[in-house]
Order: structure tokens, then C-alpha cells, then sequence
């Protein structure tokens, strides 16, 4: 089944009558479009029968490159009333009584379809798009385990280079380089020494490696469409006082959470599980952060693995596990690995070991 089709069958699950989509990661997903983003209006419209696209006349062109469904353009001398009016009627939407917004569209785009269809209810993609890109297929999960890979190697190559004098900045430069090298584009890469990484999304800045710091290493990069994240930790010669009982603690929350994780669990299982390894530990404020995110797509995406989520976790989902805690003045410590559940559990994507990094 196409995603399109997929998608229909989702909508008359959950009673819609029509998706409205802007520029951004559902449409992108899709249709494959990723049109540029601006003020003018480009509005992607699937109903049950029809999809049809409210498209800026200057924009026509490159977009027909990417798609042969139907254009309603309107210029910027017209405006886009007449043109989504038209729009509407052609695919039967305009007496919609349920619409699906994309929650990423601009506000006044999104007011434009809400102003037409008053008396729509009106919900966001979670129970329609977000869902079906929860679930990955077996091409999806192909393509995000050798960015898993890609990841490893970026790692990897940051360990073999990085030596106290260095900078933060530096040791980025290296497993951003190598995710260059190896065709990804490198996304993020959060290096905190020291202190530092008792800041969870610390800004990598000149700080310079020492001989006994703590250093968090959390990177990823883009290829394919998809993305990877990975945290991990290593330490400038030896590990600073108090360190060992620390990262124990974290990887038993790590594993904690991956034996909660199951089919048919709630999201916030999986965050209890890895909050409670924590707590009983006596580091329970220290801990500030959600357990895990989805991942696709977009590095962060539905389903959100927070203590206060109610998502039911399903086969194919794909998402981070990464407890971590953060003591102010010493250091950090988060470990991450991204899963794909499976029936049986988390299948870990990465191949690099969670154990400590020692940089001799």
C-alpha cells in the first residue's frame, strides 16, 4: 500500500474528511515534495477520493518536478482565497466535519482552512500522519540502521582523535567531518567537558579538554532522508571522583528501560522504568529530561517517551532511550542508543558499545 493510500485508510479509521498539510516533515514523508517554505500559502489537501495542492504560481514549476497531483495556483497579484475555494470544491472538502491540521503549518495558512471550514472539528496529525510515520517499514529501518552505523563511525573517529589541549569545538569538528566524509549531513553535535555536561543540550563551545574530565558526546547526522542521535561518554586519562557509581547507575537505567519496552506498553512506562532505577538511587532531581523520542524523519518525532505519555508503543516504532544525570559543578553522564521495538523488544540500532571511553 502507498503512503497516500495508507493514509486514506487511517483517515476513515479516525473519521476525518480531510488533511491539510504545509511545508515540513508530514509532507516531505508523503509525497517527497519539500517545497520551500514562505509566506505564501502551500497547502496540501487529501480527502477520501481526491489530493490537490493550493500552490503559489511561482513555485509551480520546480514543484511540478516532484509531483503530477493537481495545482490550484494563485499569484501574488490574486491571493489564495480563490484558489483554495476552488480547491475545496474539486476534492469535495468543503463540507468537511472533521480536518486534520498540520501542526508544524504557519498559523495564518492553517486560518485559512479553519476560516473556511467553521463548523469543522479540528484536530492535529497524531492519530493520522504522525502514526503511520511512527511505524517504520523495512526500507525506513534499512536506511536508519546505516545512519546508526555512519553515527558509530563519527564517534569513533572523535575517540581516536580527541586529547586533553583540545577544545570542544575541535573534537565537533572531527565526527562532523567524518559524517561529511561518509555522505550524512552532520545535524548536532553536543560536546560538554567537564561541568559542561552537567548541561544536557550544553552549546559546544572553547572550553579545553583536561586530563580527569567527564566528556558527554551526543552527535548525529542526516542522509538517505533520515536521521541518527547517539550519546556517549568518555572520559580525559581517568574518570573524576565519584564517576563509576554514577554511570553505573545510568546504565542500569538504560537497561531498565529497555526491558520495559514492549508492544503494547504505554510511552510512559519505559520513562517510569528508567526514573525509578534513578530515583531509588538518590538521584532523582537530577534526572530533568523525557527518557526518549521518535526518530525518522526528524531527529525528534512522535512518540515521546515522557513520563507523562499515554502513546501505546507498537512494532516498527522507532525511537531513543537515553537517561541520563546531571550533577551541577561536576559533570553529566547520558547514554544513548535509538531502538526499533520489535516483538520480542528494543532491537539497538548502534554497534558501539555503551562502556566508558578512556582517552589515553
Amino acid at each position: 500500500m502507498d503512503k497516500i493510500s495508507a493514509l486514506r485508510t487511517k483517515m476513515a479509521e479516525e473519521s476525518v474528511d480531510l488533511v491539510a498539510l504545509g511545508p515540513g516533515a508530514h509532507l516531505k514523508w508523503l509525497t517527497g515534495m519539500h517545497p520551500h517554505a514562505d509566506e505564501r500559502p502551500f497547502i496540501f489537501c487529501i480527502t477520501a477520493e481526491q489530493a490537490a495542492i493550493l500552490m503559489p504560481s511561482l513555485e509551480s514549476e520546480s514543484a511540478r518536478r516532484q509531483t503530477d497531483l493537481p495545482f490550484f495556483e494563485w499569484s501574488d497579484a490574486e491571493g489564495p482565497m480563490g484558489a483554495l475555494e476552488q480547491l475545496l470544491e474539486a476534492t469535495h472538502a468543503s463540507a468537511a466535519r472533521s480536518i486534520v491540521l498540520d501542526e508544524t503549518m504557519r498559523a495564518d495558512h492553517a486560518a485559512l482552512v479553519q476560516d473556511r471550514l467553521m463548523n469543522a472539528k479540528r484536530q492535529f496529525c497524531e492519530t493520522t500522519v504522525s502514526a503511520l510515520r511512527a511505524r517504520k517499514s523495512v526500507e525506513e529501518y534499512n536506511i536508519l540502521k546505516a545512519n546508526a552505523a555512519v553515527a558509530d563511525a563519527a564517534m569513533q573517529a572523535a575517540w581516536d582523535a580527541m586529547r586533553p589541549g583540545m577544545t570542544e569545538l575541535e573534537v565537533a569538528a572531527i565526527a562532523r567531518a567524518k559524517f561529511a566524509d561518509l555522505g550524512a549531513k552532520p545535524l548536532f553535535s553536543i560536546i560538554g567537558a567537564g561541568s559542561n555536561g552537567a548541561m544536557p543540550h550544553h552549546q559546544t563551545g572553547e572550553t579545553v579538554l583536561e586530563e580527569g574530565q567527564a566528556v558527554v558526546m551526543d552527535i548525529g547526522g542526516g542522509k538517505d532522508g533520515f536521521s541518527s542521535d547517539m550519546t556517549r561518554m568518555a572520559v580525559m586519562g581517568h574518570a573524576p571522583e565519584g564517576y563509576a557509581e554514577v554511570h553505573a547507575v545510568v546504565e542500569s537505567a538504560v537497561q531498565a528501560a529497555m526491558e520495559a519496552a514492549r508492544p503494547g506498553v504505554r510511552a510512559h512506562v519505559i520513562d517510569d522504568a528508567a526514573r525509578k532505577v534513578i530515583t531509588d538511587a538518590g538521584y532523582g532531581e537530577y534526572f530533568m529530561h523525557r527518557t526518549g523520542h521518535g526518530m525518522g524523519v526528524e531527529v525528534h518525532e512522535p512518540p515521546f517517551i515522557s513520563a507523562s505519555s499515554q502513546s501505546v508503543l507498537d512494532e516498527g516504532m522507532v525511537f531513543s532511550i537515553e537517561p541520563g544525570i546531571y550533577l551541577p559543578g561536576r559533570f553529566g553522564i547520558r547514554l544513548e542508543d535509538i531502538v526499533i521495538m520489535r516483538a520480542d523488544g528494543p532491537e539497538i540500532l548502534s554497534g558501539l558499545s555503551r562502556d566508558l571511553k578512556v582517552i589515553s
